[in-house]
C-alpha cells in the first residue's frame, strides 16, 4: 500500500523548508504496493509508463499522498494531475493562513500571506483544471481552459514581468494577467470555429522579472524559463499542435527556446516584444511560422531594439527586415491590452490558434502575412 508518510511530511514540513522541498524529499522513497515511483525527474515516457501501470484508486492515493511532486510530473494523467494540485493548493493556502496571523512576522509579510492564501483558495475553486503548481519563492502555475486530452490544437499563454502567482490572475485590468488572457482567447477561438477541438494553458511557469531593471533586460531568466517552455511541450498529452503566445519579456523565453522546441511546436505568435535575441527570424532556427504584432500606442516601440554586452534582446521582431508574419492589432490600446475581448488583436491570435490561417488580418491590410500558408489566399 501506499506509504502514508508523504502526507504527514508534506502537511508539517520543517520551519523554513519550501513545501515543494519536502514534497520531493518524500517522493523519494515513496512505493505504491511495493514498487517505487519514478524519479520526480523522470522522462516523460517513464513517468507515462509508470502510471498506464497503476488502477485509478492507486493514482488518486499518489496524487493525494504526494501532491506537489504529482501535480507537476510531466508525463502523469491530466486528471491525476488536476487532482494533485487541488490538494497542493490546499496545503499551501493552509500553512498562508496560519502565516497571516503568526505575530512574530512583519505586517508585510502577514499581508502578503493574506494575499497568498486567497489566491490559493481561489485556484483551488471547483472546476478550475490547474496542470503545475509550486508554491516556492514568488511560484509558478499554469492552468487549463478547455480539454486538453481531446484537444487538436493546443495554444499556451507566454506572459512578461511581474508574473507570479499573486499576479497569475487580476480582478483589476483582468486581460492584463495570464488567467485573463487564456479566459479571453479561448473565448475567441471558440467563437471563431465552435466546432474546434481546442485548449488554452495560461502559463506562468517560470520566474519573470520584476519590473522593467536590469533583470527584463538581460536575458537570464529567459534561458530558465526557455528549459521550462520546452519541457511543457514535450510533455503535453497526445499529438496535438501547438501554438505559442508570447507577449512582452515571454517573447524573450519564447525566442530563447525557438530553436529546441519539438516540431509539434506550428506557430510562435509574439505581441508587444522587446526583441527575440534574434536578429531575424532564420536565426530563431525554427520550423514555427513566426507572427508578430505592435499596437500603435505601445511603449515598447520606444525600446532600443538592440544587443550589445548581454543587455537588450536584438532586432524589432515587427521590422520588415526580421522577417516575421506582421499581424493586425486594432484596438490592443497599447501594452497590455492585446488579449483584450473584441479587439482584431486577439481574433487574429485565436485564428491561428484554431489554424484559420486564411482569415487572419495582416498589420498592411494586404495578404502577406498569409502568403506560403497552405489553403490560405496567396499560396
Amino acid at each position: 500500500m501506499l506509504a502514508t508518510t508523504g502526507w504527514t511530511a508534506v502537511h508539517r514540513p520543517e520551519a523554513g523548508t519550501p513545501l515543494r522541498a519536502t514534497a520531493l524529499a518524500a517522493w523519494a522513497s515513496a512505493r505504491i504496493n511495493g514498487r517505487p515511483v519514478p524519479p520526480a525527474d523522470a522522462p516523460v515516457r517513464t513517468v507515462a509508463r509508470f502510471f498506464a501501470g497503476l488502477d485509478g484508486a492507486q493514482r488518486a492515493r499518489l496524487a493525494d499522498g504526494y501532491p506537489l511532486v504529482v501535480g507537476n510530473l510531466d508525463g502523469a494523467p491530466v486528471p491525476t494531475r488536476y487532482r494533485a494540485n487541488l490538494r497542493g493548493l490546499e496545503q499551501a493556502r493552509l500553512i498562508e493562513d496560519a502565516r497571516s496571523r503568526d505575530v512574530a512576522l512583519t505586517p508585510a509579510d502577514r499581508a502578503t500571506a493574506t494575499r497568498r492564501a486567497h489566491r490559493f483558495a481561489s485556484l483551488a475553486e471547483p472546476g478550475r483544471q490547474i496542470l503545475a503548481f509550486d508554491p516556492t519563492g514568488g511560484g509558478r502555475v499554469a492552468e487549463v481552459f478547455g480539454d486538453l486530452e481531446r484537444a487538436r490544437r493546443v495554444s499556451v499563454i507566454v506572459p512578461g514581468v511581474d508574473t507570479d502567482l499573486i499576479t497569475f490572475e487580476r480582478t483589476q485590468r483582468r486581460f492584463s494577467a495570464p488567467v485573463g488572457m487564456a479566459e479571453s482567447l479561448y473565448e475567441a477561438q471558440r467563437a471563431a470555429s465552435p466546432d474546434a477541438r481546442t485548449a488554452v494553458i495560461a502559463w506562468a511557469g517560470y520566474t519573470a522579472p520584476t519590473g522593467v531593471g536590469m533583470d527584463a533586460a538581460t536575458g537570464r531568466m529567459a534561458v530558465d524559463g526557455a528549459v521550462r517552455l520546452r519541457a511543457l511541450a514535450m510533455a503535453l498529452p497526445g499529438d496535438s499542435s501547438i501554438a505559442l503566445f508570447c507577449h512582452s519579456y515571454g517573447s524573450v523565453v519564447c525566442g530563447v527556446a525557438a530553436h529546441e522546441l519539438p516540431d509539434r511546436v506550428t506557430d510562435l505568435a509574439v505581441a508587444g516584444s522587446p526583441g527575440m535575441r534574434a536578429e531575424n527570424v532564420d536565426d530563431l532556427d525554427t520550423s514555427a511560422r513566426v507572427w508578430a504584432m505592435r499596437d500603435e500606442g505601445d511603449w515598447i516601440e520606444d525600446v532600443p531594439h538592440l544587443e550589445v554586452g548581454g543587455l537588450g534582446h536584438g532586432a524589432d521582431p515587427v521590422s520588415p527586415e526580421f522577417g516575421a508574419r506582421l499581424l493586425s492589432s486594432a484596438g490592443a490600446r497599447s501594452h497590455t491590452g492585446y488579449f483584450a475581448p473584441g479587439t482584431g488583436s486577439v481574433d487574429n491570435l485565436a485564428k491561428i490558434g484554431t489554424g484559420a490561417f486564411g482569415s487572419v488580418v495582416c498589420a498592411d491590410a494586404d495578404d502577406a502575412c498569409r502568403r506560403g500558408i497552405s489553403g490560405t489566399a496567396g499560396d
